[in-house]
């Protein structure tokens, strides 16, 4: 099969490519709501958690000692889109980082405050890492450090610290069971949630051919697609992995994997839009994920076939959604022979290796390591200084810059800082208000779930909202734990919230903030290096393709992929050194394509047509060429490729991706001459002023 043949007398014609990402700093940012659903269920779900868990400690164990309680019932907070199977596990293990921040945090702050800010700043520090690694979900850090910084301020000393870890214990059980309610009642909404979610995009997908958003719809159904495999497999329980229903679940992502590699194959053929049919059939497959009965009708896309040659790009994918619906038909009870492929089991591990997560995120191409030393520098630096002014509540200092540093690049920390601080302000207002009615326990107790529940309801739309609902719930609960006069205590944490934003911000701008555009070629580097070893595996018939090795090469390069536009957004934020980033989007681009393109060739037989051993040195030799030419930043010296009959647009994407380089390079250089020139002038300058001065 052609995956790149036009069906025009034409050559082939290279789909625009979409506008880079522009993270700014505007009045948009800053208070506009972002795209996307209202979090009800998890706000619904905090407010009862905290609610119930501060009552029962505070009746048991006193109000005081009682807000551990709560803070240890965000544990409800996280893994919210995991199979209930794994998150029964997750859960216990962020509860136990709780109760370990209570009970570490609790034992320093009775030796003295220093030992307390030293303690803070490490809980930061680790809880980046791990939840990083882990690839644990927001809120991420945010909790573990206000759970830590609470637990400073508990009445009692160094006796005390058992019961404190005790308390947090209680409210970590609590968040724990609130959150697996939903499994006697839906014990796969998750994996169906996630399934459903992946058709979405791809109906999203479907909608951006032949427009501008093109490239972006397209990182976003990847995103959708790999998060679906990621939260199917980590459901594929022994007793569950065998039943109708696990088969049918594991065939319509199959499906929807197959559908978005081959409207990849359309989106790089097609310069005009597709009908609106196939967004509409794709909308219509997600809902039939968790009721067949909804499922569209295979026969519906006839009238999109009709005229089509067989072979043509766009007749498969109507062919592929068509059988997808087929699919979705089967009820979680019917035994369908025709899927028997597509329903086997997952050729990966269920769950990710821990440790093996750990070790790598150390390693010197990731992330995550200057992100999380970032952390743990910064915020104990923060606290120390917030200590050495006199500053009573020191560790709100802390806690703002932790919320600050968590929007990763200096353009988004930027605006946290601002949102986080104008929200401050708004948010102790109401906070001061209520705390000078002398409220009842039952009302304060009350009103901290009904804030802890509002804040998650918007944090994901807009980070200033919820720090005006997050801030009298802290304090409130601060309060609670360490009483002190309403008007000193607004005082201390407008203060306290600027330092720690000004902190935040000299952290992200002082400390690796070149991390992500240093590891940005590497990342290409990586993403074609993927892509050559798929295209090898495709081309070369000597070398055996079974499915389990299939799987594994578009598994990691499709993770691959993701990570590369993480790694881009994460750099072009990073100012005022963007610059150096910003030309090298059209590079990012054509990889996303020739990646994309080699994983629709994985997902295809093979060619009819053998490749010959000078094709295969010729193609292993281009990617190399490109590989070292990216890592080295210059022109890549790429003679004539190879030609491949059934893979047209890789050699087109190929060439874009060398001219892409090359313009970048010459970019670089110009800014590099640019800034030579300018230095020159200033010293000219300062030499004229010298001999001035002697005369």
């Amino acid at each position: 099969m052609n995956l790149g043949e036009d069906d025009s007398a034409k050559g082939p014609e290279r789909v625009t490519v979409g506008e880079r990402p522009r993270p700014r700093v505007d009045l948009r940012a800053v208070f506009g709501l972002e795209a996307g659903a209202w979090a009800w269920t998890t706000a619904v779900q905090a407010t009862v958690a905290m609610t119930v868990s501060f009552a029962l400690a505070a009746l048991a164990f006193g109000p005081q000692v009682g807000t551990l309680a709560a803070l240890g019932s965000m544990t409800v907070l996280y893994e919210k889109k995991t199979p209930y199977s794994y998150r029964a596990a997750a859960l216990a293990l962020v509860g136990l980082g709780f109760v370990t921040a209570v009970a570490v945090n609790s034992l320093a702050a009775s030796f003295s405050p220093w030992a307390a800010v030293v303690s803070i700043g490490l809980t930061a520090g680790l809880a980046t890492w791990v939840c990083a690694a882990w690839r644990v979900d927001k809120p991420g850090t945010m909790f573990f450090v206000l759970v830590a910084s609470i637990s400073t301020i508990a009445p009692g000393g160094l006796a005390d610290v058992p019961l404190h870890a005790l308390v947090a214990a209680t409210g970590a059980a609590v968040g724990w069971a609130v959150s697996m309610s939903g499994a006697p009642v839906r014990a796969r909404h998750p994996e169906y949630r996630a399934v459903a979610g992946a058709y979405r995009a791809l109906a999203t997908l479907l909608r951006a051919v032949g427009s501008p958003e093109l490239d972006h719809a397209q990182h976003r159904a990847s995103v959708a697609v790999a998060e679906a495999w990621r939260i199917v497999l980590l459901g594929q329980t022994r007793g569950y992995r065998t039943t109708a229903e696990a088969a049918r679940l594991r065939a319509l992502l199959r499906w929807v994997s197959d559908i978005h590699l081959a409207a990849t194959q359309v989106c790089m053929a097609r310069p005009t839009a597709l009908p609106e049919e196939a967004a509409e059939f794709a909308d219509r497959m997600a809902l039939a994920v968790a009721e067949p009965d909804r499922a569209p009708d295979p026969d519906s896309l006839d009238e999109l076939r009709r005229g089509m040659r067989p072979r043509s790009l766009e007749a498969r994918l109507y062919n592929l959604l068509s059988r997808a619906s087929q699919s979705a038909h089967r009820s979680a009870q019917d035994d369908g022979e025709e899927d028997d492929k597509r329903s086997a089991d997952l050729h990966d591990d269920r769950y990710p290796a821990l440790w093996g997560s750990l070790r790598s995120s150390l390693s010197a191409d990731s992330l995550i390591r200057p992100t999380a030393l970032r952390m743990w520098l910064t915020v104990t630096l923060a606290g120390a200084f917030g200590l050495w002014l006199g500053l009573e509540h020191y560790y709100w200092v802390a806690l703002t810059t932790t919320a600050v540093l968590q929007g990763g690049n200096v353009v988004l920390t930027l605006n946290r800082s601002v949102q986080r601080s104008l929200g401050t302000l708004l948010g102790v207002l109401v906070g001061v208000a209520l705390l000078t009615t002398d409220l009842p326990l039952a009302a304060v107790i009350v009103l901290a779930g009904l804030f802890q529940g509002g804040t998650q309801l918007v944090v994901g739309r807009n980070f200033f909202y919820a720090s005006v609902l997050l801030t009298p719930m802290a304090l409130l609960l601060s309060y609670t734990a360490n009483p002190y006069p309403a008007a000193e205590l607004a005082g201390s944490r407008i203060i306290d919230t600027l330092v720690g934003a000004a902190f935040g911000m000299a952290g992200s701008l002082l400390l690796w903030r070149r991390a992500s555009a240093t590891r940005l070629p590497q990342a290409i580097a990586g993403v074609l290096e993927r892509t050559r070893q798929c295209m090898m595996a495709v081309l070369d018939q000597d070398v055996e393709l079974t499915e389990e090795r299939r799987y594994r090469l578009r598994r990691d390069m499709r993770a691959a992929l993701v990570s590369l536009r993480g790694v881009y957004e994460s750099a072009i934020g990073d100012v005022p050194r963007a610059a150096s980033t910003r030309p090298l989007w059209p590079v990012v681009v054509a990889t996303q394509r020739i990646g994309y393109l080699a994983l629709a060739a994985l997902s295809q037989d093979r060619s009819p047509d053998p490749a010959g051993t000078i094709t295969l040195q010729r193609v292993d030799l281009a990617f190399h060429e490109l590989i070292l030419a990216m890592e080295e930043r210059r022109t890549p010296r790429l003679g004539a490729l190879p030609r491949l009959p059934a893979y047209p647009r890789i050699n087109m994407e190929l060439r874009a991706l060398a001219n892409s380089m090359t313009s970048a390079v010459a970019q670089d250089e110009r800014s590099a001459q640019q800034e030579a020139e300018r230095r020159a002038q200033r010293e000219r300058r300062r030499a004229q002023k010298d001999v001035d001065a002697d005369l």
